[in-house]
């Protein structure tokens, strides 16, 4: 039996090999591994053809990559894809090849400051950007709707989250800050009674209406565009609010929230979509890790849920029940104090 030292040590080594694993992954969804395997050429040969990588190299890559569960096969027979695998190729239906490819590429440069952004609280993007992500995405026309399609990949919680809430007695509903519109239409589609709104800044409206189209009615949604700091539509029966609160600090939260009460008729509901930190001894990993990913990323937070509690209380509003959902999120059902 190997002694506690030994075991310690064990444990370093994995944390600090953590970073290879994700840039493994990163060099397979950079060279289009996934999808070349699943064309059918899945041989050391003809990868080495479609990518311009040097066979000796290419051979290492896919050894690992077969060893964390991402492809399957060897050398001599070629290989193919895992579960794990067939979420990275770029058409499937639940891609996540554009999550690798952000987190591999601008989200891996913020973490690369990471020691200046805890020393200071300003976010490792700006550190290593020189601009705020909110301002990135403003300004780079392409960077917006990535940064969606990436995000989209992470949203395997909003069936769960569509089902988790009675809107039985609802007519109406916004999805505040909703981005690509896919809570929205995962709302719209469990529920046909319902009609909805995406609400969100102009540069981000054309990927929801996209997304929309090939799945709603059209007369069952439209897109409005404006800023939640400034005013949020009023008359909708239910608010949805989903990972916007984590980008911000505590005043400009509630600025937002107190703009969706006022906006909110006194039977009306806010459903929040955040992780929940856990601070004693049983807290999942997942939030913990969310919590510095944002600092680094937005110099955003994830919150305890009396922190959640104190936010919404300062709005007039007051946390109604919370449901727990996939990937450690959760649902906070709101309510007009």
């Amino acid at each position: 039996m190997p002694g506690s030292e030994t075991t310690a040590a064990r444990r370093v080594v994995d944390l600090i090999t953590g970073t290879w694993r994700a840039r493994a992954l990163y060099a397979a969804v950079s060279l289009s591994l996934p999808d070349h395997i699943a064309a059918g050429h899945g041989t050391v040969p003809a990868l080495s053809e479609r990518t311009g990588a040097g066979e000796d190299g290419l051979v290492r890559l896919l050894r690992l990559l077969v060893a964390l569960g991402v492809i399957t096969g060897d050398e001599e027979e070629g290989y193919g894809l895992t579960e794990v695998g067939a979420l990275l190729v770029a058409d499937g239906e639940r891609s996540m090849r554009d999550m690798v490819l952000l987190y591999g590429e601008e989200f891996h440069r913020a973490w690369g400051a990471v020691v200046p952004a805890v020393r200071t609280g300003t976010s490792g993007f700006e550190h290593a950007f020189g601009m705020s992500l909110h301002t990135y995405l403003r300004d780079d026309p392409e960077a917006g709707p990535r940064f969606l399609r990436a995000m989209n990949a992470g949203n395997v919680f909003f069936p769960e989250a569509a089902l988790a809430f009675d809107f039985t007695g609802a007519h109406t509903v916004i999805d505040v800050a909703g981005g690509s519109g896919l809570l929205l239409s995962a709302v719209l589609q469990a529920h046909p009674h319902l009609s909805g709104t995406v609400f969100d800044l102009p540069h981000m409206l054309p990927v929801a209406e996209r997304h929309l189209s090939a799945v709603v009615d059209v007369h069952r949604y439209e897109t409005v565009a404006g800023d939640v700091f400034d005013k949020v539509p009023a008359g909708n029966d239910v608010y949805l609010l989903s990972r916007v609160l984590q980008d911000w600090d505590d005043e400009r939260c509630v600025t937002l929230l107190a703009n969706i009460r006022e906006a909110m008729a006194d039977g009306g509901r806010l459903l929040v979509l955040e992780r929940v930190v856990v601070t004693d001894d049983t807290a999942p990993l997942l939030p913990l890790l969310w919590d510095l990913h944002l600092l680094m990323a937005a110099g955003g937070r994830e919150r305890t849920l009396d922190g959640y509690r104190s936010l919404l209380h300062a709005a007039g509003l007051r946390l109604e029940s919370v449901h727990s959902l996939a990937l450690e999120t959760s649902l906070l059902v709101a309510a007009p104090m």
